[in-house]
């Protein structure tokens, strides 16, 4: 990644961002809240988390991506935007981003992240399957000619995936992840 390059695990329940020579500048829930009449967010990441179940009718705080997609496109589009200025301070410059997407995701889906991000500033958008971004996060060499399985349990998507060569091999993306797992425990 160059300088102004920035990673984004766009997650169900949580936001990672990476920008280069920094690490992790973004470690906040995937949250939302927005007045309910006119639509306007007033809060996002961890002020909008601690708005969850605490707000008068007028002012809903949501998750806006489920089970790992994008379910309320203007609302995630704001949180991207939000957060890529946050993580990202120059104005002249836009950044490069690489934002991970379950290894399922379809066409429609796959369109509606990367016009999220470009619609937020960055001047270009690279498609990263989430088992490839975690098998390069746990320090796999996933070039070589060798057999890897990865499991991703996310908040609302697990993936299942064999790499080798540098790509995926055979994959499985299930909506069955760690949100649910907290519900059974419950």
């Amino acid at each position: 990644m160059a300088a102004n390059d920035i990673g984004i695990d766009l997650g169900t329940t949580k936001v990672m961002i990476y920008r280069d020579g920094d690490g992790i500048v973004v470690n906040e829930p995937s949250v939302v809240a927005y007045d309910a009449e006119s639509g306007k967010p007033i809060a996002f990441g961890q002020k909008a988390f601690e708005m969850v179940g605490k707000t008068h009718k007028n002012i809903i705080a949501e998750y806006p991506l489920k089970d790992g997609v994008i379910s309320n496109y203007t609302l995630t589009k704001e949180m991207v935007k939000y957060f890529i200025n946050k993580s990202y301070d120059s104005k002249v410059v836009k950044p490069k981003v690489s934002i991970c997407v379950p290894s399922a995701v379809t066409g429609i889906e796959e369109n509606a992240v990367v016009d999220a991000a470009v619609s937020s500033g960055a001047r270009q958008v690279l498609i990263i399957e989430e088992p490839i971004a975690a098998a390069i996060g746990a320090g796999l060499d996933i070039l070589k000619a060798e057999g890897n399985i990865i499991v991703d349990i996310g908040g609302g998507t697990t993936d299942v995936a064999v790499i080798s060569l540098g790509g995926i091999v055979c994959s499985k993306s299930i909506k069955l992840a760690g949100n649910a797992i907290d519900r059974e425990i419950i």
